[in-house]
């Protein structure tokens, strides 16, 4: 169980952290030579499972290792309420990071690995071989853990990193892209990994992930990033915002009778593939009782009426392209 390594942090300290804000960011901005990688990034991020989305190049790694205080960039950033510009050895201790490329000594086991990174976050070696096994046996490696790691195929060195990350017991974890090589069993074994550390272990999770089914599966929150400027930051249900004027209706029976009736009110319609459910896109001025009343007119009931919802990925291309176009992020 993954509780048993977190001995460092009691009950109520975990109950007051829930809903607490994790990360904070003002005037964020940092630039490789002339090229900016974050451009005056504000937002903050409570606690609970949290992607982070963008294209290539829109400055999610670079945001990560500020967190971590691998690079000092301008404005400020708290991590857990710790300055990582100041303190960031204090910040490492209490945040697991798992990279996104590999990062190991050749000829070293995954025991080996795990152990020592526990002991780079301050563990004595005893405890950091202890936590080791556990977290190994958590994330599934199994005997493998004596093997070296020059020898695991590209899902156990992902666990391997996973377990090096969580091993000293973090309040958070920083991922960038998790899944990265994994065939589409060890992708959804590792989702449900990170699904059960966020939402049944009372740990913080911020990834990075190019896969957005992969977000969407798993987190509650979204930061999305273009040309290192921020897009959205909150909840997933609030950036997969509804179209007010696209309803799904499904009524009891007659739903092609309705269908003629709507369209004779010059609404737009569309059969829902897989579904019993019409997309209906109202008139200018026209309000969803209208749908009711025509409902009543037809002799028929209404089941189900309720906006349209983006899909993560209509939101995030709708995102993109209005920050392409010079909207503000929102």
């Amino acid at each position: 169980m993954i509780f048993n390594v977190r001995t460092s942090l009691s009950a109520s300290t975990i109950a007051v952290t829930l809903g607490s804000v994790i990360v904070s960011c003002e005037s964020l901005s940092h630039s490789f030579g002339r090229l900016w990688a974050l451009q005056g990034v504000s937002c903050e991020i409570a606690s609970g499972c949290t992607g982070l989305l963008g294209p290539n190049g829109a400055g999610k790694s670079t945001l990560i290792k500020c967190l971590l205080g691998q690079l000092r960039p301008r404005g400020r950033i708290l991590v857990l309420k710790i300055d990582p510009a100041v303190e960031p050895l204090l910040v490492r201790q209490r945040v697991g990071y798992m990279p996104e490329a590999d990062v190991y000594l050749h000829g070293s086991s995954g025991l080996d690995m795990c152990s020592m990174c526990g002991q780079l976050s301050g563990m004595r070696r005893s405890d950091a071989v202890s936590r080791a096994h556990e977290v190994l046996n958590y994330v599934g490696m199994g005997e493998a853990r004596y093997r070296e790691v020059d020898g695991y195929s590209t899902g156990m060195r992902q666990r391997v990193k996973l377990a090096c990350a969580l091993v000293h017991g973090p309040r958070l974890l920083l991922l960038d892209e998790p899944t990265t090589g994994l065939d589409p069993a060890g992708r959804e074994e590792m989702l449900q990994i990170l699904d059960d550390v966020a939402h049944r272990r009372g740990m913080d999770v911020l990834f990075s992930s190019h896969i957005l089914r992969d977000i969407e599966d798993t987190c509650d929150r979204v930061v999305v990033l273009n040309e290192g400027r921020l897009i959205f930051a909150g909840s997933l249900d609030d950036f997969q915002q509804e179209e007010s004027s696209v309803l799904h209706v499904r009524v009891k029976e007659g739903r092609e009778r309705m269908a003629r009736a709507l369209l004779d009110k010059g609404c737009q319609v569309e059969s829902l593939e897989g579904t019993e459910h019409l997309a209906v896109k109202l008139p200018a001025g026209r309000t969803p009782e209208m749908i009711f009343r025509l409902a009543i007119d037809q002799g028929l009931q209404v089941r189900h009426l309720a906006p349209a919802t983006l899909s993560l990925e209509q939101a995030f291309e709708k995102a993109i392209i209005g920050a392409v176009e010079g909207g503000e992020a929102r």
